[in-house]
């Protein structure tokens, strides 16, 4: 199915590209949020971040087809290390910073690139085709502790210990390759009066395989720090999630930078002298309306939060 970008409206309001000169979209991907946000302000300039450089490639000549390449910088690296992106784009402060934490509908429709148990493919699972780590070295060679705690810490699978046993049964004999592979062995271990939904337990094992190959949650508590150091006063942070782990992190950041002070509550006076570095803009995370999710079902999960930097 064609990429459909999640929350656009919602990411244009909060984002609020009409002022403001510099964005920066940190995981580009297909390009649907720097193309709005480009056509909302035509002063604005964008720098596109992704790890995929087949993505960038394709993204790329559609801008120059639709007369916007001049206004997009696409940068292939990880948004983990945006700090160093924007110092060799020559760029200091911007007026906003996009971070869509899920992954195209490009790369999941590719079987090639092994997100996805629709279809045979390899167990690959990575954004950046350079990366050492793949799906394939995670289920064959992690112990069986390691690849329990992958699968019920980024997964929440409560049936996590009997999945890893079941792939420890099967790597005695021959190594797990393939997407389907990987789909059939994890259902069998699903209990037979539930095997049924074993659909749900796939898709949250392979969700944690994908966590766990690129290093999501770790690249998520790196940047946050940066991205709110690399804004100007009054530029504006939205994240769009789609794991409750992601969300939690970002929830903590906002809530721990909008405080005044964090001393322990026993402590008579304040000695952190911690001032408040973000206005939260989302008091709850913004969600999908049923009709996008009608549209686009993958968008169901997705929470947006955003925050403004304080002057």
């Amino acid at each position: 199915m064609p990429h459909i970008p999640v929350l656009l409206n919602e990411v244009i309001e909060y984002l609020n590209p009409s002022v403001g000169k510099r964005f920066v979209d940190a995981t580009v991907g297909s390009g649907g949020h720097l193309r709005a946000i480009l056509k909302n302000n035509p002063s604005a300039e964008v720098l596109g971040i992704d790890l995929d450089q087949t993505s960038l490639d394709k993204l790329g000549d559609q801008l120059i087809q639709e007369g916007l390449s001049q206004r997009a910088k696409l940068v292939q690296g990880n948004y983990k290390n945006i700090d160093k992106i924007l110092e060799a784009a020559s760029w200091d402060k911007v007026d906003g910073i996009l971070l869509d934490l899920g992954f195209s509908s490009l790369q999941v429709d590719d079987a090639a690139r092994g997100f996805s148990f629709a279809a045979a493919g390899p167990l690959d699972m990575r954004y950046d085709s350079q990366s050492r780590l793949t799906a394939e070295k995670v289920v064959n060679s992690y112990p069986p502790m390691d690849l329990e705690k992958v699968i019920d810490s980024y997964g929440e699978e409560k049936f996590a210990r009997r999945i890893v046993k079941a792939i420890m049964d099967a790597r005695k004999t021959h190594s797990i390759n393939s997407t389907l592979e990987l789909a059939d062995v994890i259902k069998s271990a699903v209990p037979a009066p539930v095997r049924f939904r074993a659909n749900d337990n796939i898709r949250r094992v392979f969700q944690a395989i994908r966590i766990e190959v690129n290093s999501e949650l770790d690249n998520l508590k790196q940047v946050l720090p940066k991205m709110l150091d690399a804004l100007n006063p009054g530029g504006r942070l939205v994240i769009i999630s789609f794991h409750s782990l992601e969300d939690r992190i970002v929830k903590e950041f906002f809530a721990k930078e909008a405080k005044d002070c964090i001393c322990p509550p026993e402590f008579p006076t304040c000695v952190c002298d911690k001032v408040a570095s973000l206005k939260i803009l989302t008091r709850k995370p913004i969600t999908g309306s049923e009709a996008e999710i009608a549209e686009n079902p993958r968008s169901k999960p997705a929470k947006l939060r955003a925050a403004e930097k304080l002057t």
